[in-house]
């Protein structure tokens, strides 16, 4: 009782601190005022570029869609990010789907398993051909919520503390890897821990994590992670990541059809823009931080590689069996690959 009464109180206040919060902003003359919630903190390479998918809904709709930005810790936390957009408390979201595997644990398939491609190509194919758009749009439309323009961001690596030297020295390590990531670590003897990307600085710096990976090296950068731990293994745990945009479906409704293609278009271009960006970003995150003293571990033995390999094999299975919308994922990924 006492539980359901705080929650309550909590998602009140929240609400009445967005509410005041976007009575704040220029409401203007606009039809639909919408907020956007990311994972990122304002001033981060990837906050911006979601500015600008605000700036350019805005644009696009020539004023009658107004979107204010909601950043890491303002308001909605990284854990609560799928909830908000559901519930409409906030308009539209950049989840991390890691975050939300208990809720929809289809977006874990869809971000990308261990072992998938990292062929930004055959993502497009994936998504756009082969029929993961429509399996996505019934798995999140079941939520509630409706599925945009996805986008794909680099390769996920491990920063640690200590080095790693073989894949042994990940025994017993406590590291912030959230959804797949932590399975996949866990099979190599780590522990895994799920912390928003705002914690990871703080507890590496403090000892309650041993490691963290990023979405992205852009993350780690963004994140002065490396003056906290400074060694990077060489293999990556996924080759890409793939992130939906997605909205509430009741405000989705609200627009008349001309402003939901508005929405679509902009989600497309934000796709390609965070696709360009981020090749770009990674090089330049990667030469700045060994410019700061990252170190990279020695180059992976066959053993370490056959093992790494053997750690992602068994996931494919195990999310198959979660739910309708992850077995359709997997086999449609599974015939692409058996077609190569």
């Amino acid at each position: 009782m006492f539980k359901n009464i705080k929650k309550k109180f909590t998602t009140s206040a929240l609400a009445v601190t967005l509410g005041l919060s976007a009575v704040a902003t220029d409401l203007s003359a606009a039809e639909h005022n919408w907020r956007f919630s990311n994972l990122y903190a304002r001033g981060t390479a990837f906050g911006a570029v979601y500015e600008s998918l605000a700036k350019d809904i805005e644009t696009s709709s020539e004023g009658r869609i107004k979107v204010q930005v909601l950043y890491s810790g303002e308001g909605v936390g990284a854990a609560g990010l799928l909830g908000a957009v559901k519930s409409g408390l906030v308009t539209m979201g950049a989840p991390f789907q890691s975050m939300h595997a208990g809720e929809l644990p289809a977006g874990i398939v869809e971000i990308g398993l261990p072992g998938g491609t990292d062929d930004p190509a055959e993502l497009q194919a994936l998504f756009h051909d082969k029929g993961w758009d429509k399996v996505l749009t019934k798995a999140y439309g079941s939520q509630g919520l409706v599925w945009l323009e996805p986008y794909i961001q680099p390769p996920v690596y491990v920063l640690t503390k200590k080095p790693i030297n073989s894949i042994a020295d990940f025994e017993g390590l406590k590291i912030r890897a959230p959804g797949a990531y932590g399975k996949f670590l866990r099979h190599l003897g780590a522990s895994p821990v799920s912390l928003a990307w705002s914690e990871i600085y703080t507890s590496l710096a403090t000892g309650v994590i041993d490691g963290s990976i990023g979405s992205n090296m852009i993350d780690h950068r963004d994140g002065n992670h490396v003056e906290v731990a400074k060694y990077m293994y060489k293999l990556p745990l996924a080759g890409a990541q793939v992130l939906p945009i997605i909205v509430n479906r009741s405000a989705w409704k609200k627009l008349p059809e001309d402003l939901q293609v508005v929405v679509r278009k902009a989600t497309e271009r934000h796709a390609a823009e965070q696709l360009r960006l981020s090749r770009q970003w990674e090089s330049e995150a990667v030469a700045e931080m060994e410019a700061k003293g990252l170190l990279w571990s020695p180059e992976p033995s066959e053993a370490d590689r056959a093992a790494w390999k053997e750690a992602g094999a068994g996931l494919w299975e195990e999310y198959a069996s979660q739910d309708k919308f992850s077995k359709q994922l997997i086999d449609i990924l599974r015939d692409s690959q058996a077609s190569k």
